[in-house]
Formats: C-alpha cells, sequence, structure tokens
C-alpha cells in the first residue's frame, strides 16, 4: 500500500474540495451505504411528492461526544432527534437531509459505521435520506463530525396541538423513565464505572406518537424534553401558557442506577437530556386511554400520569410534591449542566 492509499483511509480537506476525491466520498461510501436510489446525476436539490399540504418541518444539529455510546451513536441520534421534533408536532416523518462537517484525519472506517447507523435507523422508521452536503474543515476544528440534519412530515389531521389548546385540569403524561441519555454520555466521557451498566434511550417515537394521535381525541400538546430535561419542557410550558403546574415526583419513572448515578454526580434528574422519551398534555377525558396505548408499545410501557395544569397565575411555576410529602419548586434550568450531549 502506498503513502497516498493510506492517507486516504482518512478524511483529507480534498474530500471537500468538490473533485475527485469529494465525488468518490458521496458516491463510494456516504450514497453506498445509505441504499437510497438515485439518478446517475445528483442534483442539489431534492424534489417530493407528499400526499398533503399539511406539512410540518424542522431541523437541528448534533455535536455529540464520545460519538458512539452504549444504546447509540450520532448517526442513531440525528435521525431519531429530527424524527422525534416531527413526532411530537404531530407528524408522520417520510424524509430527511443529511449534511456533514467532517474533521481531517477522521478515519473513513469510523465515518461508514456512523453512516451504517443512519441508514439502518432510517429504514426502520420507514424515512428516507433525500438531499444532504458535505463540507470537511482542519484538524481541530469539528471535534471530529458534526451533523445537521432537517426533516419533513405529513401532519396527521387528527393533530391539533399547541401551548394555545393547554386547559387547568389537562395531565401531564410522561412516555418513560428520564435521564438515560444524559447520564450515559457522562459516563462514557468520563470513563466512570457503574455496577448497573447505563444505556442511553435513543430512540424514534414516532411510531407510538401516531398511535396516541390517531386513537384518541384530547391530545393538547406533545414536546420531548431533550436538553434541559423534563425541567425545561415543564418550564416552557408554564411561560408560554401562564398556568402553573404540579407534578408528583412519585410518579416519575426513573431507573434506579441512573437516580443513584445523578444523585452521586451532583445532577438534578429532572434536567437531565432524554432523546427517546416525550411529554403530553392531554385532556382529562382521554388521559387513561393514551396511557393505555403506551404501555402496549415498547417506548411507552413506563409511562406515567406525573400531573396536571392547574390554574392560572401571574408568575406560573412548576411545584413538585416530593417522595416524603414535601413540596419544590422546580427550576428552568440555568445554563448547560452537560456539555455536547447531543
Amino acid at each position: 500500500m502506498t503513502a497516498a492509499m493510506a492517507e486516504t483511509k482518512k478524511i483529507l480537506l480534498a474530500h471537500g474540495g468538490g473533485g475527485q476525491l469529494a465525488d468518490e466520498l458521496i458516491r463510494k461510501t456516504i450514497l453506498a451505504r445509505l441504499g437510497e436510489k438515485r439518478p446517475e446525476g445528483l442534483e442539489d436539490s431534492a424534489k417530493i411528492n407528499l400526499s398533503s399540504k399539511s406539512i410540518c418541518f424542522t431541523t437541528d444539529s448534533y455535536v455529540v461526544k464520545p460519538l458512539f455510546f452504549n444504546g447509540g451513536d450520532i448517526g442513531k441520534l440525528a435521525v431519531c432527534g429530527t424524527l422525534n421534533d416531527l413526532a411530537v408536532a404531530g407528524a408522520i416523518p417520510v424524509a430527511l437531509s443529511l449534511s456533514f462537517i467532517i474533521e481531517t484525519g477522521l478515519e473513513i472506517d469510523i465515518l461508514e459505521k456512523i453512516i451504517d447507523s443512519i441508514a439502518k435507523t432510517a429504514r426502520q422508521n420507514n424515512v428516507h435520506i433525500v438531499t444532504g452536503d458535505t463540507k470537511t474543515v482542519d484538524a481541530g476544528q469539528a471535534d471530529k463530525i458534526f451533523i445537521n440534519t432537517a426533516g419533513i412530515g405529513i401532519r396527521l389531521k387528527t393533530a391539533d396541538l399547541g401551548f394555545d389548546k393547554i386547559k387547568p385540569g389537562d395531565k401531564i403524561i410522561l412516555s418513560g423513565s428520564i435521564g438515560d441519555h444524559g447520564i450515559t454520555i457522562l459516563s462514557e466521557r468520563q470513563d466512570i464505572k457503574f455496577q448497573t451498566t447505563l444505556k442511553s434511550d435513543c430512540a424514534a417515537v414516532s411510531g407510538l406518537t401516531s398511535k396516541i394521535l390517531t386513537g384518541t381525541t384530547g391530545v393538547r400538546f406533545m414536546r420531548d424534553p431533550t436538553r434541559g430535561g423534563l425541567a425545561a419542557t415543564l418550564n416552557e410550558i408554564c411561560r408560554q401558557t401562564g398556568l402553573d403546574i404540579e407534578i408528583k415526583q412519585s410518579q416519575i419513572p426513573v431507573k434506579p442506577a441512573v437516580q443513584a448515578a445523578a444523585d452521586m454526580l451532583g445532577f438534578d434528574v429532572l434536567e437531565i437530556a432524554n432523546e427517546g422519551k416525550f411529554v403530553a398534555v392531554v385532556s382529562p377525558a382521554c388521559a387513561e386511554k393514551v396511557l393505555r396505548i403506551c404501555k402496549k408499545h415498547p417506548l411507552g410501557k413506563k409511562a406515567k400520569i406525573i400531573g396536571q395544569i392547574t390554574g392560572a397565575s401571574d408568575t406560573p411555576l412548576v411545584e413538585m410534591e416530593t417522595i416524603i410529602g414535601g413540596r419544590r419548586i422546580v427550576q428552568m434550568p440555568y445554563g448547560r449542566e452537560l456539555p455536547r450531549i447531543c
């Protein structure tokens, strides 16, 4: 093997230059592994035929460290994160864009593993990667790889969601245990060992949210509690609606290992990021039905009604009844507790 051949086992600045190396990277590494059917001539934008004029559109960027973790990797995270943003908006995801910013020196086999994960996750969720872009930067400027995805989804006719739909008396449902993703990332980044193996909850929830939205009426609002965790999501609801929230700590599902790790490291599990959960605000009449639908789905077996929306207030607050019977105000997280989570 010549020195030049060995060098191309890693990403070079030339891979982003639009020439032969860039073309080979796109065709032989990226497109070949995504498995999407495309015409021989690649165009700068995708043409998509949709069955509805009512669509949802979102975009997000992913900078997680480490790139691979128990339960996922940056590729799976990029797909699931964007699909989840569409899902909680009441849409069925149909298409994604995929853009890479790759640091010079990244091993090609690492990129291939990431692309394989992207392709697998997209196939599992019946979405297509329809367009994308690749850029390269000098060593030290991107921490190996950053990914941007944008997603388009068809809004379900039964979905009528928004802060303005929330009313006093509505119930708050959490689809499963919290803190799994953030604590897993922290433990692997810092090489902290626990007796129980921690695993990220990284998953696409659109299959479950679509069942809820087509099988019930009375769903007012949905949100995936990613950065800032459950605390940030609930406080945002308060601020946008002017309504108080009451939750019960005893009803919030947390895995014992995650709670123990958070306590030991000094983190509030309510503020830890999640990547496969959602919060739903629903009418009292449909709360039990939503809960039953959740519990029949693999991603909702631990779902709980964790609280309710109360009355209007000049200074709306999230208040939690603690396990020992006290009351605690759950504040909006001030900054970032865990950097580079998603």
